[in-house]
């Protein structure tokens, strides 16, 4: 597996993913006191879609393009606004030019008083990076691996913030990596908002990932899901994903009535011939 930003920027993984951190980022700057924002594989910041391999994976016409083109009841369009606000610029059309990175909405959405740390380990991919964020006090881009960086970085000195764990998966033992980073930063910082995103093609091997997390024992950990159905088989003879999840540690009170408005409709908006679904359930429930 390979889900490198570039060839996947604006997909639907990327729609549900970015809608989520947004309304997480919202829920955080209520509170006037500062806080940090973590990305263990920030990538490149923003992408051109119309890059070499944006053209290779036009994944976007059916993710965000397909939410700009559409219409959404008022509370969902809402709750879409701050992520929807990042995307762009767009053509003449109203087609967008480019989509944003988590950095990018992070960076956005965040006020002076925060802090965004961003890890980066591809050279290129972190020149990149550099070049699109641009000139920002806020930022300090590092070029360490992302799980090393997130054991020295938690906690942070503000004590509020959120970890986001979005690793590209071209690693076989990714997936153990992205579990074992997890659970020891929630030793360290058990307060913290963590959200960890995985790509799910094997429903055996995603169950082990999610009870070896159970089995931790660490509350309020909760399962968001989307499901979009089969597509058509590629060059390749491999399905396309369908399916792509995020695990979230202790989300704001407000994210689950949030994301059962949200998703049914992305849900819908997004499915391959109509087959889409979706999940937002407690793994581990809040004590």
């Amino acid at each position: 597996m390979n889900y490198r930003h570039a060839f996947h920027a604006g997909g639907f993984t990327d729609v549900v993913k970015h809608a989520v951190l947004a309304r997480i980022l919202v829920y955080l700057t209520r509170k006037q006191a500062p806080l940090r924002f973590i990305d263990t594989h920030a990538g490149a910041g923003r992408y051109d879609l119309a890059s070499a391999e944006a053209r290779r994976s036009p994944e976007w016409r059916d993710g965000v393009a397909r939410v700009l083109k559409s219409a959404p009841p008022a509370p969902v369009a809402a709750l879409l606004a701050p992520y929807l606000s990042a995307v762009g610029p767009h053509d003449a059309d109203g087609v967008p030019l480019s989509y944003p990175g988590s950095p990018a909405i992070a960076q956005a959405l965040l006020r002076p008083q925060d802090r965004l740390a961003l890890c980066e380990a591809h050279p290129e991919e972190r020149q990149k990076l550099v070049a699109a964020l641009g000139r920002d006090a806020r930022l300090n881009i590092v070029g360490t691996d992302g799980y090393v960086a997130l054991n020295a970085y938690v906690p942070p000195k503000e004590r509020r913030g959120l970890v986001l764990l979005d690793p590209p998966f071209e690693a076989p033992d990714e997936l153990d990596r992205e579990r074992d980073a997890l659970t020891r930063a929630i030793r360290k910082w058990p307060t913290g908002i963590y959200m960890a995103w995985r790509p799910i093609r094997d429903a055996a091997v995603d169950a082990r990932f999610l009870n070896a997390l159970a089995a931790t024992g660490t509350p309020n950990m909760a399962r968001i899901e989307i499901d979009v159905g089969p597509g058509p088989v590629g060059a390749h003879g491999q399905q396309p994903l369908a399916r792509a999840g995020l695990l979230i540690v202790n989300p704001p009170h407000t994210l689950f009535d949030e994301a059962r408005v949200l998703l049914p409709w992305l849900a819908r908006r997004l499915a391959r011939a109509g087959r889409g679904g979706y999940v937002c359930e407690w793994l581990n429930a809040p004590r």
